[in-house]
């Protein structure tokens, strides 16, 4: 093996090992935003059904109501 290609190998070897390092830092990173993300959405998720429950009957009674005092014209 000449000296060259000796270099040549070397060279692209720590070129993909640099390549591979930095792919496994940005799969950690995703990783936690991930996460992060997955807890958002859980309290959201609680948020939404808690506001679902406080309405409850409420919510149905309002909107007939609304819809009884803002009837359209033609009616």
């Amino acid at each position: 093996m000449t000296e060259t290609r000796l270099n040549t190998l070397e060279e692209t070897l720590t070129h993909q090992e640099q390549q591979i390092s930095d792919l496994s830092e940005m799969l950690i990173a995703q990783g936690r935003e991930m996460a992060a993300m997955g807890k958002e959405i859980a309290k959201l998720k609680a948020k939404i059904e808690s506001h679902q429950e406080g309405a409850g009957d409420g919510g149905a009674a309002n909107a007939a109501d609304f819809a009884a005092q803002n009837k359209p014209p033609h009616w």
